[in-house]
């Protein structure tokens, strides 16, 4: 599923940055297209610099407090994959860069960030032999639980627990 999902990722990226050029190249036309790529590199370059510092600093700041640094790292990865974007050509890659560099959308794109990553780590457990383990809003995620047809400490009827007693230390 995931190589299928970077396969059309890495063709339907290029098709539309390449269309994108064209409309853009027939309206304002081509040197002028040519010309707001390379200003959009600069400020680009120039976001990533100041940005990176900042994060480093924030990063740097955090760990001297002795605290976990996790949105700092975020940060610093943000701007990192938004300087990467927007190296490449296109303008399209160029609007997700600036999302993930600029300082007033990055809180935004780390929250959906943290919520894609938090589904896909969700359904990975799920899907992991200790899935019924990572249930949502279980306090004690193995009482009570018992995968049909196997023996978990007790005898397992149908799916039932029969019998619970304590294990023998």
């Amino acid at each position: 599923m995931l190589r299928i999902g970077l396969f059309l990722a890495f063709l339907v990226v290029p098709v539309l940055e390449i269309w994108v050029l064209i409309q853009i190249g027939s309206v304002i036309g081509g040197w002028q297209t040519v010309a707001l790529l390379i200003a959009d590199s600069v400020l680009g370059a120039w976001l990533v610099r100041r940005e990176g510092r900042r994060a480093w600093a924030a990063l740097q700041s955090a760990v001297q407090s002795g605290r976990m640094p996790d949105r700092e790292l975020a940060d610093g990865g943000m701007v990192v994959a938004g300087g990467a974007l927007l190296l490449t050509p296109g303008f399209l890659t160029d609007v997700v860069g600036f999302v993930l560099i600029l300082p007033f959308t990055r809180p935004l794109a780390r929250r959906v960030l943290a919520w894609f990553l938090r589904r896909r780590v969700q359904v990975l457990a799920a899907r992991s032999p200790y899935g019924p383990l990572f249930q949502p809003g279980s306090q004690d995620p193995g009482r009570g639980k018992v995968v049909h047809g196997e023996v978990v400490d007790d005898q397992v009827i149908d799916g039932e627990v029969v019998e619970r007693r304590p294990r023998d230390v």
